[in-house]
């Protein structure tokens, strides 16, 4: 298949990026020194966190309703999105005068429910996955004569989005990879005609999540089930997109949640960039195979920052617990006055710091004379953490991991 058999060629995605140019952000794309040290690759991120709705999606959505006549403005649009093209089309639709509603799955964060109706659309949630609310807003459009924004399977769509590889390969020209998510397809697709086009040699790799693998090429289950990465949580790939992928796009990785919420954690930690989960899929595919992308000038797309802060405060803890900065143990101690203030001076002597105390003297297995005592310890990591354990052994005290007790 030739790019002249694609519904979208390269000339369309440089109208729709001058078409869209004065009503969105053409986001940076900036080395990230720290991740680049870490994974033996020379890595530049895109940072479509930085958008208006904090993702890629305005670009699509706002081709698509300039796209429309004036009597299909006048009736309204209606959009199919677990956050991020819901939050695009309602933005624009509200900034030209258009009425929006969305259908949006039940279980989509409250952050992107809350930002797609301040933005002025009506929401309307229903099922349990995009494909379920694909149906729905088909049915409103046509009970309603609404015009159908599709997240990624319009020509007007992904051309949009593929102003994204214009951007990218002007910003840095020699990049040799561009590491982008897949869900539906619709970026990835945009990009790889742009990229073909621009630098016809460029390695386009994809990303999925484990959980929706609809276009990785081993032979993976049928897709479903809950992911970090709800964003590309697509079970149907488009129509458009899908031959598009198969004939540019060199590989499709595939990411187990685990992965990605790692990659969140170290992506906010080392690059102070807040990414949401399908944000940061293209790192955790890199976190996952670091040869593949040794010595490589890679650039990763990170496609969106809408995650809601209480996933993203457990997901930073969970990381300090996992590299061994934040410990919890049990202890035992004699019931006795002086003897909490010795184990609290015993912490800070070595450089512990107590962020949390529950105390266990009226259990029934502490023995009458004793006190049991939950404590939460931050650390400089595992030897240091250690250390916090032997001074307290030294002391007397009994001590136990809470990540060893049954």
């Amino acid at each position: 298949m030739s790019a002249e058999d694609f519904a979208v060629g390269v000339d369309d995605i440089r109208a729709a990026a001058a078409r869209i140019a004065d009503a969105t952000i053409a986001t940076p794309t900036v080395p990230a020194p720290a991740l680049s040290a870490r994974l033996g690759c020379d890595l530049f991120l895109k940072l479509e966190t930085l958008q208006v709705t904090g993702s890629f999606k305005p670009r699509g959505a706002l081709n698509k309703l300039l796209s429309l006549p004036e009597d299909a403005r006048r009736r309204g649009v209606i959009a199919m999105s677990a956050g991020n093209h819901a939050q695009g089309v309602a933005y624009h639709a509200g900034r030209l005068g258009i009425p929006a509603t969305i259908v949006m799955p039940l279980g989509t964060p409250f952050t992107k429910i809350a930002s797609t109706e301040g933005y002025g659309a009506t929401v309307d949630l229903f099922g349990h996955e995009i494909d379920a609310c694909r149906a729905h807003a088909r049915k409103l459009a046509d009970e309603r004569g609404l015009t159908l924004i599709h997240p990624y399977d319009d020509p007007a769509i992904i051309a949009g989005q593929g102003s994204v590889a214009l951007e990218m390969l002007a910003a840095v020209p020699d990049l040799q990879a561009l590491v982008v998510p897949i869900g539906g397809g619709g970026l990835m697709a945009g990009i790889a005609i742009a990229a073909r086009a621009v630098r016809p040699d460029i390695a386009l790799i994809g990303v999925q999540s484990a959980a929706y693998p609809t276009l990785a090429r081993d032979g993976r289950p049928l897709p479903g089930g809950t992911t970090l990465a709800e964003g590309i949580a697509v079970r149907t790939p488009g129509s458009l997109t899908r031959p598009v992928i198969g004939a540019l796009v060199d590989d499709i990785l595939v990411v187990d949640d685990s992965r990605i919420e790692q990659a969140i954690a170290l992506m906010a930690e080392r690059a102070n960039v807040v990414a949401e989960g399908a944000g940061a899929a293209g790192l955790a595919a890199i976190m996952a195979e670091p040869e593949r992308f040794a010595g490589v000038r890679v650039g990763l797309v990170v496609c969106g920052g809408n995650i809601d802060n209480r996933l993203l405060s457990s997901v930073l803890l969970r990381s300090l617990i996992t590299d061994g900065r934040m410990m919890g143990l049990r202890l035992r101690i004699e019931d006795r006055p002086g003897a909490l203030a010795s184990l609290v001076g015993t912490v800070a002597d070595v450089g512990g710091n107590i962020v949390e105390v529950a105390h266990r003297r009226l259990h029934l297995d502490v023995p009458v004379k004793s006190v049991e005592i939950d404590i939460e310890i931050e650390t400089r990591g595992p030897a240091h953490g250690q250390k916090v354990i032997d001074a307290l052994q030294r002391i007397g005290a009994a001590c136990t991991r809470l990540d060893e007790i049954d």
